[in-house]
């Protein structure tokens, strides 16, 4: 049973466009979407003819868009980012350094709604959007099995700017800059069905043409930790954010040397899987502390199935 669910596992080694408004990153926008990787992080699906689709929906709404001292930047602020993803990923019987080799690619649509006052000032910021996002594309995925409990892969995305945007607006679908982002997931599963899956991940996004502004590089590292029952996996995930060098913009931007966000999340994780059926897993994070950008909750349920 156990070897059966391992190797049917799929890790999506995608993610989900979040548009965030604050003060680190360009508008506070974080490359790529936390709350990828939970359960089975460490496996790619199976080989097969036609390989696997996934479909992710999610929600993220704050109510706090913090400064470096992790204070309200913004009153009266709300925000909610409302996204679904397909995704579509294929192993191959190829090999490379003893790894399986496969390639995958994610299209996200998302739902941007903003609205926030600045402190002691007659201004008010507030926008919505809505369509695509930026597709990634995922060039390589590397695939290897070092032991029967344990799995391991390292991958590549790059996303594309294809979703809309205008320097003008205050929140948009895009944002207007490639970013290349390598990762190392694994996950380590016990004979008992103890579970722990952990990801490291890198964003580093080039220059936004229209603005002249550069992101810092940013980290991501995901877990979640549980106890498999029979065909169900429960138990604790989450993240830590944080960005590790500045921003580059030009002189008129005004930005401040260390201006950097972070944030850390926890929450319930949970999944099901029996041989045939879909995958299915679900979780629910609290950012439990955040400087320079939103602080809120999220929600997120995936389906994938091989065919």
């Amino acid at each position: 049973m156990k070897a059966t669910k391992l190797s049917s596992l799929i890790g999506i080694g995608a993610s989900l466009l979040i548009a965030q408004s604050a003060l680190a990153t360009e508008n506070g926008a974080p490359t790529t979407a936390p709350g990828i990787y939970g359960f089975g992080a460490g496996f790619m699906p199976p080989v097969t003819d036609i390989g696997a689709f996934a479909v992710r929906g999610s929600i993220y709404n704050a109510d706090k868009n913090l400064d470096g001292n992790g204070d309200d930047s913004l009153t009266d602020f709300s925000q909610s980012v409302k996204a679904l993803s397909l995704t579509y990923l294929k192993m191959t019987e190829k090999t490379f350094q003893n790894a399986s080799y496969g390639y995958g690619l994610v299209i996200p649509f998302v739902e941007l709604d903003i609205d926030g006052k600045v402190p002691n000032a007659p201004v008010t910021v507030s926008g919505s959007d809505a369509g695509i996002g930026d597709i990634q594309v995922i060039p390589y995925i590397l695939q290897w099995h070092p032991s029967a409990n344990l799995a391991t892969n390292t991958q590549l995305q790059i996303q594309i700017p294809t979703g809309n945007y205008d320097k003008n607006d205050t929140i948009t679908t895009g944002l207007n800059h490639w970013a290349f982002s390598p990762a190392f997931n694994f996950t380590y599963l016990t004979d008992s069905g103890f579970e722990v899956s952990s990801s490291f991940q890198i964003d580093i996004s080039t220059e936004n043409k229209d603005t002249n502004y550069t992101n810092g590089i940013e980290y991501r590292h995901e877990f979640a930790i549980g106890q498999a029952f029979n065909d169900w996996t429960l138990g604790v995930g989450g993240f830590i954010y944080k960005q590790l060098t500045d921003d580059k913009g030009p002189a008129s931007s005004n930005i401040v040397d260390g201006n950097r966000a972070e944030a850390i999340a926890i929450g319930p994780e949970l999944s099901f899987f029996r041989p045939g059926l879909p995958l299915v897993s679900f979780h629910a994070y609290k950012e439990i502390s955040a400087k320079n950008r939103t602080q809120g909750y999220s929600a997120a349920l995936l389906v994938s199935q091989s065919f």
